[in-house]
């Protein structure tokens, strides 16, 4: 039996990404325990962690830091043990150094970079960003394989992350620029985009990486 720890810090998508993962653990067999918790010894036995996130990045890094022991955890099951980590849309967004929503926020600092305000080259394109839009898969991964020929996944953001290097960019996205929609470096991912609310793309990512041995 497989265990999901999925982080549960306040964010507001949680039950929405435990579905999802529900639904992708289904359709590989097997047996899969999905757990929303912020117990430190779950997190730290886990085989996989999934950190979620919707908001403000400087109120889901303060709830995160808030639930005691939960970073010494995750950092001693993903970057000490090796245990392959997801972050989705604001989880994607902590993976980096700092954060410059309302001044400047420290990260997580697991892939260099910051997360800097979503600026399209054209000023007619609303912000926030939301809805589908086709992603663009730059490094061949396992956990982006197999999404087809032009795979639309959905986006609601007015942050993005931009990474200290180009190679940690597993996929981008085209919005009057091109953006990070993807961040992969050793076991840990992460996605600007929901795969949560991605339909049957968003059910394959999350089966990849369900089965991904990084």
């Amino acid at each position: 039996m497989s265990q999901i720890a999925l982080i549960d810090y306040g964010s507001g998508n949680v039950r929405s990404v435990s579905r999802a993962l529900a639904a992708a653990a289904g359709s590989l067999g097997g047996t899969t325990l999905i757990t929303l918790t912020d117990d430190p010894d779950v997190i730290r036995k886990a085989d996989r962690i999934v950190l979620p996130g919707v908001g403000h990045f400087a109120d889901c890094a303060s709830g995160l830091r808030g639930r005691p022991g939960v970073v010494d955890a995750m950092t001693d099951a993903v970057r000490e043990r090796g245990a392959p980590f997801l972050g989705v849309c604001v989880g994607m967004q902590l993976l980096a150094d700092v954060g410059r929503e309302d001044g400047d926020t420290e990260g997580l600092g697991w892939i260099p970079g910051s997360v800097e305000p979503l600026a399209p080259d054209d000023p007619q394109l609303p912000i926030p960003h939301m809805g589908w839009n086709e992603l663009s898969i730059d490094h061949e991964h396992a956990v982006f394989s197999g999404l087809g020929a032009s795979p639309h996944v959905y986006f609601t953001h007015s942050y993005v992350f931009s990474p200290g290097s180009a190679a940690d960019v597993a996929a981008s996205f085209s919005y009057g620029g091109n953006f990070a929609a993807a961040v992969a470096r050793d076991n840990v991912v992460g996605t600007q985009f929901h795969p949560e609310k991605s339909q049957a793309v968003g059910i394959r990512l999350l089966a990849n990486f369900l089965s991904w041995s990084p």
